[in-house]
Protein backbone atom coordinates (compact mmCIF):
# COMPACT_ATOMS: atom_id res chain seq x y z
CA UNK A 1 0.00 0.00 0.00
CA UNK A 2 1.23 3.59 -0.82
CA UNK A 3 -0.17 6.95 -0.74
CA UNK A 4 1.93 10.19 -2.07
CA UNK A 5 1.05 13.84 -1.57
CA UNK A 6 -2.64 12.49 0.75
CA UNK A 7 -4.31 15.74 1.47
CA UNK A 8 -7.88 16.43 2.52
CA UNK A 9 -9.75 19.45 3.04
CA UNK A 10 -12.51 20.37 5.23
CA UNK A 11 -13.72 23.94 4.11
CA UNK A 12 -11.04 26.06 5.51
CA UNK A 13 -9.20 23.56 7.56
CA UNK A 14 -6.47 21.41 6.00
CA UNK A 15 -6.72 17.93 8.13
CA UNK A 16 -4.09 15.67 6.13
CA UNK A 17 -1.18 17.56 4.88
CA UNK A 18 1.19 16.42 1.72
CA UNK A 19 1.02 13.08 3.71
CA UNK A 20 3.58 9.82 2.07
CA UNK A 21 3.43 6.67 3.45
CA UNK A 22 4.96 2.91 2.41
CA UNK A 23 3.13 -0.36 4.23
CA UNK A 24 4.72 -2.85 3.43
CA UNK A 25 2.46 -6.80 3.03
CA UNK A 26 1.61 -8.82 6.54
CA UNK A 27 3.11 -5.69 8.34
CA UNK A 28 1.48 -4.17 11.51
CA UNK A 29 1.71 -0.24 10.66
CA UNK A 30 0.62 1.69 13.45
CA UNK A 31 -1.13 5.38 13.61
CA UNK A 32 -0.06 7.34 16.21
CA UNK A 33 -1.01 10.88 17.40
CA UNK A 34 -2.89 13.74 19.12
CA UNK A 35 -6.34 13.62 18.80
CA UNK A 36 -7.45 16.17 15.54
CA UNK A 37 -3.84 14.86 14.34
CA UNK A 38 -5.35 13.56 11.10
CA UNK A 39 -5.32 9.53 11.67
CA UNK A 40 -9.27 8.70 11.26
CA UNK A 41 -8.97 10.67 7.95
CA UNK A 42 -6.01 9.09 6.47
CA UNK A 43 -7.44 6.02 7.63
CA UNK A 44 -10.86 6.84 5.44
CA UNK A 45 -8.84 7.58 2.52
CA UNK A 46 -6.97 4.97 2.45
CA UNK A 47 -10.16 2.74 2.80
CA UNK A 48 -12.13 4.37 0.31
CA UNK A 49 -14.53 5.85 2.38
CA UNK A 50 -13.68 9.54 1.97
CA UNK A 51 -12.51 11.25 -1.24
CA UNK A 52 -9.03 13.02 -1.12
CA UNK A 53 -8.84 16.79 -1.57
CA UNK A 54 -4.87 15.44 -3.40
CA UNK A 55 -2.52 13.12 -3.78
CA UNK A 56 -2.75 9.18 -4.43
CA UNK A 57 -4.06 6.24 -3.37
CA UNK A 58 -2.61 2.21 -4.25
CA UNK A 59 -3.97 -0.28 -2.03
CA UNK A 60 -3.90 -3.63 -2.86
CA UNK A 61 -2.63 -3.16 -6.28
CA UNK A 62 -6.31 -0.63 -6.86
CA UNK A 63 -6.76 3.12 -7.55
CA UNK A 64 -8.25 4.50 -4.89
CA UNK A 65 -10.69 6.48 -4.78
CA UNK A 66 -11.73 5.12 -8.54
CA UNK A 67 -11.74 1.58 -7.12
CA UNK A 68 -12.90 1.76 -3.74
CA UNK A 69 -15.68 -0.78 -4.53
CA UNK A 70 -13.66 -3.95 -5.58
CA UNK A 71 -11.05 -2.82 -2.82
CA UNK A 72 -14.27 -3.05 0.01
CA UNK A 73 -14.33 -6.42 -1.08
CA UNK A 74 -10.52 -7.21 0.43
CA UNK A 75 -10.38 -5.68 3.25
CA UNK A 76 -12.07 -5.35 6.90
CA UNK A 77 -12.66 -2.35 8.75
CA UNK A 78 -12.82 -1.60 12.65
CA UNK A 79 -13.94 1.62 14.87
CA UNK A 80 -13.32 2.17 18.18
CA UNK A 81 -17.07 2.09 19.07
CA UNK A 82 -19.05 -1.04 18.60
CA UNK A 83 -20.91 -0.90 15.99
CA UNK A 84 -22.63 -4.37 15.53
CA UNK A 85 -26.00 -5.31 16.52
CA UNK A 86 -27.14 -5.58 20.47
CA UNK A 87 -30.02 -7.07 20.02
CA UNK A 88 -29.11 -9.82 18.24
CA UNK A 89 -26.38 -12.88 19.32
CA UNK A 90 -23.30 -13.41 18.86
CA UNK A 91 -23.81 -16.25 16.43
CA UNK A 92 -26.46 -13.89 14.52
CA UNK A 93 -24.38 -10.82 13.94
CA UNK A 94 -21.19 -13.57 12.74
CA UNK A 95 -24.37 -14.42 10.38
CA UNK A 96 -25.35 -11.30 8.89
CA UNK A 97 -21.73 -10.14 8.37
CA UNK A 98 -20.50 -12.88 6.44
CA UNK A 99 -24.20 -12.82 4.56
CA UNK A 100 -22.91 -8.51 3.82
CA UNK A 101 -19.73 -10.01 2.68
CA UNK A 102 -20.79 -12.51 0.13
CA UNK A 103 -19.05 -15.62 1.89
CA UNK A 104 -21.55 -18.73 0.24
CA UNK A 105 -23.84 -20.46 2.19
CA UNK A 106 -22.28 -23.63 2.73
CA UNK A 107 -18.99 -21.80 3.65
CA UNK A 108 -20.66 -19.54 6.38
CA UNK A 109 -21.21 -22.14 9.52
CA UNK A 110 -17.58 -23.61 8.99
CA UNK A 111 -15.98 -19.85 9.04
CA UNK A 112 -18.49 -18.78 11.89
CA UNK A 113 -17.83 -22.23 13.81
CA UNK A 114 -13.94 -21.17 13.29
CA UNK A 115 -14.26 -17.53 14.34
CA UNK A 116 -16.24 -18.87 17.51
CA UNK A 117 -13.13 -21.10 18.76
CA UNK A 118 -10.61 -18.11 17.98
CA UNK A 119 -12.01 -15.33 19.45
CA UNK A 120 -13.17 -17.42 22.25
CA UNK A 121 -16.60 -17.18 21.71
CA UNK A 122 -18.10 -20.55 21.31
CA UNK A 123 -19.56 -20.81 24.37
CA UNK A 124 -21.47 -17.51 24.14
CA UNK A 125 -22.76 -17.22 20.43
CA UNK A 126 -26.10 -17.26 21.86
CA UNK A 127 -25.72 -14.47 23.75
CA UNK A 128 -27.27 -11.01 23.10
CA UNK A 129 -23.70 -9.12 21.70
CA UNK A 130 -25.78 -5.86 23.83
CA UNK A 131 -24.95 -7.84 27.47
CA UNK A 132 -21.45 -8.58 26.51
CA UNK A 133 -18.53 -6.90 28.37
CA UNK A 134 -15.94 -4.37 27.05
CA UNK A 135 -13.55 -7.16 25.83
CA UNK A 136 -15.85 -9.69 24.38
CA UNK A 137 -17.75 -7.30 22.14
CA UNK A 138 -14.05 -5.92 21.02
CA UNK A 139 -13.48 -9.95 19.97
CA UNK A 140 -16.84 -10.10 18.24
CA UNK A 141 -16.30 -6.95 16.48
CA UNK A 142 -12.79 -8.32 15.22
CA UNK A 143 -14.06 -11.62 14.52
CA UNK A 144 -17.02 -10.05 11.98
CA UNK A 145 -13.96 -7.48 10.70
CA UNK A 146 -12.32 -10.75 9.62
CA UNK A 147 -15.26 -12.87 8.71
CA UNK A 148 -14.01 -13.15 4.96
CA UNK A 149 -10.92 -13.13 5.69
CA UNK A 150 -9.43 -9.91 4.10
CA UNK A 151 -6.09 -8.72 2.71
CA UNK A 152 -5.79 -6.02 5.05
CA UNK A 153 -7.35 -4.87 7.98
CA UNK A 154 -8.22 -1.07 8.88
CA UNK A 155 -8.23 -0.80 13.18
CA UNK A 156 -9.84 2.81 14.35
CA UNK A 157 -8.36 3.14 18.06
CA UNK A 158 -9.81 -0.31 18.33
CA UNK A 159 -9.11 -0.80 22.33
CA UNK A 160 -10.03 2.74 23.34
CA UNK A 161 -12.68 0.93 26.13
CA UNK A 162 -11.94 -1.99 27.16
CA UNK A 163 -9.11 -3.16 30.34
CA UNK A 164 -5.22 -4.32 29.50
CA UNK A 165 -5.79 -7.30 29.41
CA UNK A 166 -8.37 -7.65 26.97
CA UNK A 167 -6.12 -5.17 24.84
CA UNK A 168 -3.42 -7.56 25.37
CA UNK A 169 -5.21 -10.71 24.36
CA UNK A 170 -6.20 -8.43 21.10
CA UNK A 171 -3.02 -7.71 20.25
CA UNK A 172 -1.89 -11.50 20.49
CA UNK A 173 -5.21 -11.81 18.06
CA UNK A 174 -3.36 -9.38 15.70
CA UNK A 175 -0.07 -10.67 15.58
CA UNK A 176 -2.06 -14.37 14.53
CA UNK A 177 -3.58 -12.32 11.52
CA UNK A 178 -0.23 -10.88 10.79
CA UNK A 179 1.67 -14.42 10.80
CA UNK A 180 -1.34 -15.27 7.97
CA UNK A 181 -0.55 -12.60 5.74
CA UNK A 182 -3.19 -10.51 6.57
CA UNK A 183 -1.60 -5.99 6.56
CA UNK A 184 -3.40 -4.21 9.63
CA UNK A 185 -3.11 -0.35 10.03
CA UNK A 186 -4.13 0.67 13.44
CA UNK A 187 -4.35 3.91 14.98
CA UNK A 188 -3.84 4.09 18.89
CA UNK A 189 -3.00 6.40 21.62
CA UNK A 190 -1.05 3.65 23.72
CA UNK A 191 1.94 3.78 23.81
CA UNK A 192 2.42 0.21 24.66
CA UNK A 193 0.05 -0.68 21.88
CA UNK A 194 2.54 1.69 19.41
CA UNK A 195 5.61 -0.19 20.31
CA UNK A 196 4.30 -3.65 19.53
CA UNK A 197 3.61 -2.84 15.34
CA UNK A 198 6.32 -3.19 13.27
CA UNK A 199 6.33 -0.11 11.89
CA UNK A 200 4.77 3.40 12.88
CA UNK A 201 3.74 6.81 11.57
CA UNK A 202 3.15 9.79 14.30
CA UNK A 203 0.84 12.06 12.80
CA UNK A 204 0.19 15.74 14.15
CA UNK A 205 -2.05 18.16 12.57
CA UNK A 206 -2.24 16.53 9.69
CA UNK A 207 1.22 16.17 8.74
CA UNK A 208 4.01 13.01 9.18
CA UNK A 209 6.34 13.97 11.42
CA UNK A 210 7.36 10.86 12.08
CA UNK A 211 7.37 6.94 10.56
CA UNK A 212 9.99 3.89 11.25
CA UNK A 213 9.98 1.16 13.76
CA UNK A 214 10.16 1.51 17.04
CA UNK A 215 13.98 1.02 17.49
CA UNK A 216 14.97 3.31 14.69
CA UNK A 217 12.46 6.00 16.11
CA UNK A 218 13.86 5.94 19.70
CA UNK A 219 17.84 5.60 18.16
CA UNK A 220 17.41 8.97 16.66
CA UNK A 221 16.87 10.39 20.38
CA UNK A 222 19.99 8.64 22.08
CA UNK A 223 22.10 11.26 24.60
CA UNK A 224 18.73 13.30 24.49
CA UNK A 225 16.98 11.74 27.19
CA UNK A 226 17.97 11.91 31.11
CA UNK A 227 17.10 10.69 34.27
CA UNK A 228 16.77 13.05 37.93
CA UNK A 229 16.45 12.30 41.28
CA UNK A 230 15.81 14.75 43.41
CA UNK A 231 14.39 14.96 47.06
CA UNK A 232 12.16 17.57 46.01
CA UNK A 233 10.79 16.12 42.29
CA UNK A 234 7.85 18.89 42.00
CA UNK A 235 10.24 21.59 42.91
CA UNK A 236 13.23 20.44 40.36
CA UNK A 237 10.24 19.62 38.27
CA UNK A 238 9.35 23.40 37.92
CA UNK A 239 12.80 24.55 37.47
CA UNK A 240 14.07 22.12 34.83
CA UNK A 241 11.19 23.37 32.18
CA UNK A 242 12.93 26.89 32.17
CA UNK A 243 16.50 25.05 32.12
CA UNK A 244 17.28 26.44 28.01
CA UNK A 245 16.64 23.23 25.62
CA UNK A 246 14.72 21.27 27.73
CA UNK A 247 11.51 19.56 25.59
CA UNK A 248 9.82 17.71 28.55
CA UNK A 249 9.55 17.06 32.04
CA UNK A 250 7.27 14.36 33.71
CA UNK A 251 7.60 12.78 36.99
CA UNK A 252 7.23 8.78 37.05
CA UNK A 253 7.10 7.78 40.47
CA UNK A 254 9.77 9.42 42.21
CA UNK A 255 11.92 10.34 39.67
CA UNK A 256 11.77 12.97 36.83
CA UNK A 257 11.92 12.01 32.52
CA UNK A 258 13.27 14.68 31.06
CA UNK A 259 13.30 15.27 27.24
CA UNK A 260 16.34 17.49 25.75
CA UNK A 261 16.60 19.60 22.56
CA UNK A 262 19.77 18.30 22.19
CA UNK A 263 22.74 16.08 23.38
CA UNK A 264 25.02 18.84 24.00
CA UNK A 265 25.73 19.64 27.42
CA UNK A 266 21.99 19.52 28.92
CA UNK A 267 23.00 17.34 31.93
CA UNK A 268 25.92 19.94 32.89
CA UNK A 269 22.93 23.00 32.56
CA UNK A 270 20.20 21.49 34.38
CA UNK A 271 22.67 20.03 37.31
CA UNK A 272 23.93 23.45 37.63
CA UNK A 273 20.08 25.00 37.30
CA UNK A 274 19.18 22.60 40.42
CA UNK A 275 22.00 23.26 42.38
CA UNK A 276 21.59 27.28 42.30
CA UNK A 277 18.83 26.50 44.02
CA UNK A 278 19.54 24.53 46.46
CA UNK A 279 18.54 20.94 45.41
CA UNK A 280 20.48 18.13 45.36
CA UNK A 281 19.96 15.71 42.08
CA UNK A 282 21.55 13.30 40.43
CA UNK A 283 21.27 13.72 36.71
CA UNK A 284 22.42 10.67 34.32
CA UNK A 285 21.37 9.49 30.36
CA UNK A 286 18.64 7.13 30.60
CA UNK A 287 17.20 4.72 27.17
CA UNK A 288 14.68 6.56 25.06
CA UNK A 289 11.49 5.37 24.29
CA UNK A 290 8.52 6.16 22.16
CA UNK A 291 7.04 8.27 24.51
CA UNK A 292 10.08 10.71 23.99
CA UNK A 293 9.55 10.31 20.83
CA UNK A 294 6.26 11.73 20.53
CA UNK A 295 7.19 14.35 22.80
CA UNK A 296 10.04 15.23 19.95
CA UNK A 297 8.13 14.66 17.10
CA UNK A 298 4.67 16.90 18.07
CA UNK A 299 6.99 19.67 20.20
CA UNK A 300 6.74 22.35 17.36
CA UNK A 301 3.03 21.80 17.16
CA UNK A 302 2.72 22.41 20.26
CA UNK A 303 4.18 25.08 21.28
CA UNK A 304 2.40 26.70 18.34
CA UNK A 305 -0.86 25.67 19.60
CA UNK A 306 0.04 27.09 23.16
CA UNK A 307 1.04 30.40 21.38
Amino acid sequence: MRASGLSKRFGQLLAVDHVDLRVSRACVYGFLGPNGSGKSTTIRMLCGLLTPSEGDIEVLGLRIPEQAEELRKRIGYMTQKFALYEDLTVRENLEFMATVQGLPRDARRARIDELLAAYDLADRQKQLAGTMSGGQKQRLALACAVVHKPELLFLDEPTSAVDPESRRDFWEKLFDLADADTTILVSTHYMDEAERCHRIAILDTGRLVADGTPAELTAKLAGRTLGVRAREPRRAQALLHAVPGVLSVAQIGNELRVLCAGNGDAAARMGEALRSQGIEAEVAAIEPNLEDVFVSATHGSAEARAA
